[in-house]
């Protein structure tokens, strides 16, 4: 367990928590332990889902500029290469993963929200990529994550001013998914992340290489890929007891194992 980053396990969801006051400002000792947890939570069987979650106070406030600020170019290529591998690590968990926002996510803090598969957020927060304000641009994931997400326009506007966006205009964007009030947002994310505790963890992790893998090919390729995932799936036991549970009791009642 890492002294910044740390995972509870509980009832299937597992919550990697970010502790670092005052603002869980992502260093290179965060970087690194990030990266394991997202190695352990992909590993273990009896995680199914995860939450991406930075405390009451706030998600994360962005990269550590006093750490930056006094780095060499090899220096800083090399914390850079390791924050977008270790959000990489994040974004590739195989399960379904939801980020529950309070206070600030900004610049890298924003960029870890990006790799959740879902984003809640209290109505008093703040998301942003203010690093233009610094004299240089984000460098894990804004550029890229946000576009697909909001499309090219909208991500120029908010990287080009580096303003910070509410809840509200982040809701409207599509940045976040849903908002409720502060104290409630752990408790939403919680609930998101419940449902998928027994699911079809195989069906599931199937799912979400078709859509993200999908995204990066043309439609024919996308195609190909969901069909050959699509496929696959009759090899696993959910697949059988999901089918014989709908012919015996009807839709919603099956029982699966995660294999």
């Amino acid at each position: 367990m890492g002294e910044f980053v740390t995972l509870e396990v509980k009832d299937g969801v597992g919550t990697i928590r970010l502790d670092r006051p005052p603002v869980n400002a992502l260093n290179a000792q965060v970087t690194a332990e990030l990266a394991e947890l997202a190695k352990e939570v992909t590993d273990r069987d009896d995680v199914r889902a995860v939450i991406l979650y930075g405390g009451e106070k706030t998600f994360a406030g962005g990269a550590d500029i006093k750490e930056m600020a006094t780095r060499t170019y090899p220096e800083i290529a090399k914390f850079g290469a390791n924050l977008t591998g270790a959000l990489a690590a994040i974004a590739n968990i195989p399960k379904p993963v939801v980020a529950a926002i309070t206070g600030y996510a900004l610049g890298g803090g924003l960029e870890l929200a990006l790799t959740a598969d879902r984003r809640i957020a209290g109505d008093n927060v703040k998301v942003g990529q203010p690093e233009i304000q610094l004299g240089v641009i984000p460098g894990a994931g804004g550029t890229q994550r946000l576009a697909r997400l909001i499309g090219p326009s909208k991500t120029k506007d908010i990287v080009y001013t580096g303003r910070f966006v509410k809840a509200e205009e982040a809701l409207r964007l599509g940045i976040v998914d849903e908002v409720v009030a502060p104290d409630d947002v752990y408790a939403a994310a919680h609930k998101w992340a419940a449902q998928f505790a027994n699911g079809p963890a195989v069906a599931l992790r199937a799912a979400k290489a078709a859509i993200d893998g999908g995204l990066d090919m043309d439609l024919p390729n996308a195609l190909r890929l969901e069909s050959h995932l699509f496929a696959a799936l009759w090899a696993t036991e959910d697949q059988k007891n999901g089918m014989q549970s709908f012919i015996e009791n009807g839709p919603g009642k099956a029982t699966f194992e995660g294999k």
